[in-house]
Protein backbone atom coordinates (compact mmCIF):
# COMPACT_ATOMS: atom_id res chain seq x y z
CA UNK A 1 0.00 0.00 0.00
CA UNK A 2 1.41 3.27 -1.09
CA UNK A 3 1.66 6.38 1.45
CA UNK A 4 -0.87 8.08 -0.76
CA UNK A 5 -3.46 5.07 -0.17
CA UNK A 6 -2.29 5.53 4.04
CA UNK A 7 -3.18 9.68 3.49
CA UNK A 8 -6.63 8.60 2.00
CA UNK A 9 -6.83 6.24 5.42
CA UNK A 10 -5.85 9.57 7.67
CA UNK A 11 -8.20 11.97 5.79
CA UNK A 12 -10.89 9.47 6.35
CA UNK A 13 -10.06 8.97 10.16
CA UNK A 14 -10.42 12.84 10.08
CA UNK A 15 -14.03 13.42 10.51
CA UNK A 16 -14.20 11.33 13.69
CA UNK A 17 -11.06 12.74 14.93
CA UNK A 18 -12.87 16.29 15.29
CA UNK A 19 -16.20 14.77 16.60
CA UNK A 20 -14.45 13.25 19.27
CA UNK A 21 -12.93 17.19 19.53
CA UNK A 22 -16.18 18.57 19.87
CA UNK A 23 -18.07 16.14 22.37
CA UNK A 24 -14.98 15.94 24.27
CA UNK A 25 -15.66 16.90 28.15
CA UNK A 26 -19.27 17.99 26.98
CA UNK A 27 -21.68 15.76 29.89
CA UNK A 28 -24.66 17.68 27.70
CA UNK A 29 -24.25 15.35 24.09
CA UNK A 30 -26.92 13.38 23.99
CA UNK A 31 -26.21 10.46 21.44
CA UNK A 32 -29.94 9.88 20.79
CA UNK A 33 -29.65 13.50 19.23
CA UNK A 34 -26.30 14.38 17.88
CA UNK A 35 -26.99 16.66 15.71
CA UNK A 36 -29.55 18.54 17.53
CA UNK A 37 -26.44 19.10 20.30
CA UNK A 38 -24.31 20.49 17.70
CA UNK A 39 -26.91 23.01 17.21
CA UNK A 40 -26.49 24.17 20.82
CA UNK A 41 -23.03 24.37 20.80
CA UNK A 42 -20.81 27.21 20.50
CA UNK A 43 -17.01 28.39 20.70
CA UNK A 44 -14.97 25.76 19.06
CA UNK A 45 -16.91 22.72 19.84
CA UNK A 46 -19.05 23.89 17.22
CA UNK A 47 -15.97 24.93 14.85
CA UNK A 48 -14.76 21.37 15.23
CA UNK A 49 -18.18 19.76 14.15
CA UNK A 50 -18.43 22.61 10.99
CA UNK A 51 -14.33 21.63 10.34
CA UNK A 52 -15.63 17.62 10.51
CA UNK A 53 -18.45 18.33 8.14
CA UNK A 54 -16.12 20.41 5.65
CA UNK A 55 -13.43 17.24 5.84
CA UNK A 56 -16.24 14.87 5.12
CA UNK A 57 -17.07 16.97 2.46
CA UNK A 58 -13.15 16.74 1.13
CA UNK A 59 -12.87 13.45 1.27
CA UNK A 60 -14.63 12.43 -1.44
CA UNK A 61 -12.13 14.38 -4.17
CA UNK A 62 -8.99 13.93 -2.44
CA UNK A 63 -9.87 9.74 -2.80
CA UNK A 64 -10.81 10.09 -6.27
CA UNK A 65 -7.98 12.39 -7.09
CA UNK A 66 -5.19 9.32 -5.29
CA UNK A 67 -7.13 6.79 -7.19
CA UNK A 68 -6.97 8.54 -10.01
CA UNK A 69 -3.65 9.53 -10.32
CA UNK A 70 -2.70 5.91 -9.27
CA UNK A 71 -4.16 4.55 -12.23
CA UNK A 72 -3.42 6.78 -14.50
CA UNK A 73 0.04 5.56 -14.15
CA UNK A 74 1.38 9.17 -12.18
CA UNK A 75 4.62 9.01 -10.62
CA UNK A 76 4.38 7.57 -7.34
CA UNK A 77 6.51 9.95 -5.90
CA UNK A 78 4.59 13.04 -7.07
CA UNK A 79 1.08 11.29 -5.98
CA UNK A 80 2.97 10.76 -2.33
CA UNK A 81 3.84 14.16 -2.22
CA UNK A 82 0.81 15.96 -3.29
CA UNK A 83 -1.10 13.25 -0.79
CA UNK A 84 1.05 14.89 2.18
CA UNK A 85 0.46 18.44 1.78
CA UNK A 86 -3.09 17.48 0.78
CA UNK A 87 -3.00 15.82 4.84
CA UNK A 88 -0.74 18.69 6.07
CA UNK A 89 -3.79 21.38 4.46
CA UNK A 90 -6.33 19.61 6.58
CA UNK A 91 -4.54 19.21 9.63
CA UNK A 92 -3.96 23.17 9.34
CA UNK A 93 -7.44 24.12 8.15
CA UNK A 94 -8.72 21.73 10.77
CA UNK A 95 -6.69 24.28 13.44
CA UNK A 96 -7.28 27.28 11.95
CA UNK A 97 -10.87 26.88 12.14
CA UNK A 98 -10.56 25.15 16.17
CA UNK A 99 -8.51 28.75 16.79
CA UNK A 100 -10.99 30.34 15.00
CA UNK A 101 -8.71 32.23 12.41
CA UNK A 102 -10.57 32.44 9.41
CA UNK A 103 -7.99 33.66 6.75
CA UNK A 104 -5.11 30.88 7.46
CA UNK A 105 -8.38 27.99 7.69
CA UNK A 106 -9.64 29.56 4.19
CA UNK A 107 -5.52 29.37 2.77
CA UNK A 108 -5.05 25.90 4.32
CA UNK A 109 -8.60 24.70 2.26
CA UNK A 110 -6.95 26.37 -0.81
CA UNK A 111 -3.87 24.66 -0.16
CA UNK A 112 -5.55 21.31 0.07
CA UNK A 113 -7.61 21.52 -3.11
CA UNK A 114 -4.75 22.88 -4.99
CA UNK A 115 -3.12 19.40 -4.10
CA UNK A 116 -6.03 17.55 -4.86
CA UNK A 117 -6.02 19.61 -8.61
CA UNK A 118 -2.04 19.00 -8.25
CA UNK A 119 -3.18 14.82 -8.88
CA UNK A 120 -5.44 15.22 -11.48
CA UNK A 121 -2.91 17.23 -13.46
CA UNK A 122 -0.45 14.49 -12.53
CA UNK A 123 -2.57 11.86 -13.93
CA UNK A 124 -2.50 13.55 -17.41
Amino acid sequence: MTLAFWCVLIAGLMPIALAGIAKAGDRSFDNRQPRAWYERVGGYRQRAWWAQQNSFEALPLFAAAVIIAHIAGASPGVINTLALVFIAARVAFAAFYLADWSTPRSIAWLVGMGACIGLFIAAV
